[in-house]
């Protein structure tokens, strides 16, 4: 993060009011374990983080689930390890003068009260290694109600100071076995699993598995370092088995683990430990498939570690296993917008090999694809919808000889049917024509790694692409999909060719060719999806913008139905920008977190289009990228009040002119309070060569002097800028912490010329 400090001996009342509590370190949830359950029962699940002191409420996106808090642990400090240790030293000295121990104890055992406080010290104690972003642990009791929404939710959960991320959590409708939550890398607990494989001999956590898992089931797990974790199951002649892991699509992305995810591997062994099939991934997702058809009546037994036996309490698992519909590929990939569409189906267990799909109110978009084997539903597959008119790829169409006349603007459904199939595709064009070509392939599960390369009628090449990045995949790491543009040169025949990158092909080679003029259209994303503050603040958010088909122009941002009390400044993401920074007023009472909607307006090509703002998670993948991470929900908390009635306000009119090479003044109103202590703000994320130069203060308030550094600044530019205040605070020890106050309401800037370069007010 790119900031401009400054010290000050004041405090802002505004800001300064917040109470000492609601000023904690920021709630962040890294693992939950286990990671969904079962409709119509209970159970435990641990969260595992950082900032959850405190934690008194559990938010899920879907309808029918609740939780109450059990326990907090957390790492102990020094003085906390030494009086535990005295405890159980007096415990101890207890137990031996006794003359009424229990039998137990007598031989050898120990009180629930002293093995507990053993076990805390043990892992929680001072000098233990910890992974800080999880080193806390959260205990939470969660009821599921038996019609709670099924598939994918999200969880949250709240403190006195912030509302967390979210993390996937998702609802079932098989029984569900769990291991009990890892303890970390405890030596006791990695050599308690060996890796044996006769019939009564598979262990884990130490204890031996006395019964196979009768099937279907969901099976919940951690993998520390070093771990393998291994499940008996019965299974008769001739059931076709699926074995479904999620893993990485339970945490997208971890910013301190290469490849930055937990990559799972499966395996299916018999009972005296032979490999009878093996899964590392399923096509380009990272999660591993594995299909198996039993030979033969007994006991088998599912295997899952990591690639390369690394862990962790975040490398959590659940394994959905048994004879399940499973889609492993469909053609189309998509249909038209107003149409009836016929989809054939690929797979395991399907009750259908075709399914019709009424799309006449169908909107532009993405659609989960799902079918149902008698009351258990099968996985989830994206299916595109279009407004263009579409054509099926029809062979043979293999060289520019031989080829499929295509006319524009359309969707072409293909499939490369074998290695090294080449589609071409004829189409006609006038000189100065404009032309965007692009597959739909890898984004709607295909198997596809494409390449597209345009050419004229003479075989000269005149684009091609292999890869090209969308920023709206935000699971996605492989860009795999192809799109060129192009001007055509002169009127005439033009081909298209689709191929594959690695020569390869198949029934689950599928694509979708996007052939037109361009269509500039934008998506949104906001970041965070999780915003809490004080009431009456003001926070910041982002809004990234994901522009299509060379649409430049600005977009304003809106709030849509929002409770009374929220409002949002700086709402406009510039023509020649691709994010902007939002301030959003919290209202100055809200008792329950709030969802809110945000949506982005603009006009193209005279008509106004507007999109919704999708939530979104800006994660890390191993140290280095950054994806926008969907989210099902924009949720608000308010999480404290103002102390006193004074409020931040900017007096200076807006936007603030910046002179190229030059400085200018922002009044800032407010009461202060002289005697409150050091203050710092920052200028957050500001554009190149613009900082903040300088800070007064006066009874009435402040007046912050911006500048602008010639060279690195345009004249016309514009935008917004964040101010975040923080108090540094003294705390008993004596050492100084650093306290979030707040930000400033949003200071929006226009860069102007002028030749001297003086200050302006």
């Amino acid at each position: 993060m790119k900031t401009t400090a400054l010290w000050l001996v004041i405090f802002l009342v505004a800001l300064a009011a917040i109470p000492t509590a609601h000023a904690q370190k920021a709630a962040r949830i890294g693992y939950v374990y286990p990671a969904g359950g079962w409709q119509g029962t209970t159970f435990d699940v641990t969260v595992g983080g950082q900032g959850l002191t405190g934690t008194n409420e559990v938010h899920f996106s879907g309808r029918g689930i609740q939780a109450t808090v059990i326990s907090h642990e957390r790492p102990l400090t020094p003085k906390e390890t030494e009086l535990m240790r005295e405890k159980i030293a007096q415990l101890e000295e207890e137990r031996k003068s006794s003359a009424s121990v229990s039998s137990k104890e007598k031989s050898g055992g120990m009180s629930d009260e002293l093995a507990a406080l053993k076990d805390k010290i043990a892992f929680f104690g001072n000098g233990r290694p910890f992974n800080v972003a999880i080193a806390e642990n959260v205990t939470l009791r969660v009821t599921m109600a038996s019609d709670a929404t099924l598939g994918d939710q999200e969880i949250r959960i709240g403190t006195p100071g912030a509302l967390s991320n979210p993390l996937l959590f998702q609802v079932g409708q098989l029984p569900e076995f769990s291991h009990p939550p890892a303890r970390g890398s405890l030596k006791a607990e990695i050599n308690a699993r060996p890796r044996r494989y006769g019939k009564r001999e598979i262990k884990d956590d130490g204890k031996e598995q006395s019964e196979a898992i009768a099937l279907p089931v969901v099976l919940n797990g951690q993998i520390l370092a070093g771990q393998v974790d291994h499940f008996r199951f019965k299974a008769k002649r001739g059931q076709r088995v699926v074995a479904a892991a999620s893993a990485r699509k339970l945490i997208p992305y971890l910013p301190d683990a290469v490849p930055g995810w937990f990559q799972a591997i499966i395996a299916i062994r018999d009972s005296k430990g032979r490999e009878l099939a093996y899964a590392d991934e399923f096509r380009s997702n990272p999660d591993p498939v594995l299909t198996y058809e039993i030979p033969k009546d007994g006991e088998y037994v599912i295997e899952i570690r990591d690639s390369i036996y690394r862990g962790r309490e975040d490398f959590v698992y659940r394994i959905t296993v048994g004879e399940l519909p499973f889609i492993s590929g469909t053609f189309p990939l998509g249909g038209s917008v107003g149409t009836q569409c016929t989809v054939l189906l690929r797979g395991w267990n399907l009750p259908v090999a075709a399914i019709s799909l009424d799309l006449q109110t169908a909107k532009p978009g993405v659609l989960p694809l799902v079918v149902a084997r008698g009351q258990t539903v099968s996985n989830f597959v994206p299916f595109a919808v279009d407004t263009l008119k579409e054509v099926l790829e029809s062979e043979p169409n293999n060289s520019t000889a031989d080829t499929q006349k295509i006319t524009l603007p359309v969707v072409v459904n293909g499939r490369i049917d074998q290695p090294g199939d080449i589609d071409v595709f004829r189409f006609e064009g006038h000189a100065g024509d404009e032309i965007v070509a692009e597959i739909f392939a890898r984004r709607l599960a295909s198997a596809l790694d494409s390449t597209l390369t345009l050419t004229d009628s003479s075989g000269k090449q005149l684009a091609f692409n292999d890869d090209n990045e969308d920023r709206g995949a935000g699971l996605t790491t492989h860009h795999a999909d192809s799109r060129l543009a192009a001007k055509l040169p002169a009127d005439g025949a033009y081909f298209l060719q689709v191929a594959d990158a690695q020569h390869a092909g198949g029934p689950e080679h599928s694509y979708r060719l996007r052939v037109s003029a361009p269509r500039p259209d934008f998506e949104l994303r906001v970041v965070p999806s999780s915003i809490s503050g004080r009431a009456g603040a003001s926070v910041p958010l982002t809004v990234h913008a994901l522009r299509r088909d060379g649409f430049a122009g600005p977009i304003t941002i809106a709030l849509k139905d929002a409770p009374d009390g929220f409002k949002l400044g700086g709402a406009t993401v510039p023509g020649d920008k691709d994010q902007a920074k939002l301030m959003l007023t919290l209202p100055q009472e809200l008792e329950e977190p709030a969802k809110l909607d945000l949506e982005g307006h603009a006009t193209i090509a005279g008509e106004e289009v507007t999109h919704r703002a999708v939530p979104a998670e800006d994660m890390q993948q191993a140290f280095a990228y950054h994806h926008l991470v969907p989210a099902k929900e924009l949720l608000v908390a308010v999480v404290g009040h103002l102390s006193r009635s004074g409020h931040v306000k900017i007096a200076t009119e807006l936007p603030v002119k910046i002179p190229i090479g030059g400085s200018a003044r922002v009044k800032i109103t407010a009461a202060i309070d002289e005697k409150s202590g050091a203050l710092q703000l920052e200028l957050t994320d500001p554009p190149a060569g613009i900082a903040v130069k300088s800070v007064a203060t006066s009874p009435e308030g402040a007046e912050i002097e911006l500048q602008s550094e010639a060279g690195k600044v345009i004249a016309g530019e514009k935008g917004s800028l964040i101010v975040q205040a923080f108090a540094m605070r003294t705390g008993a020890n004596g050492k100084v912490r650093r306290v979030p106050l707040g930000a400033l309401p949003v200071i929006q800037f226009e860069i102007v010329a002028t030749d001297s370069g003086a200050s302006v007010r």
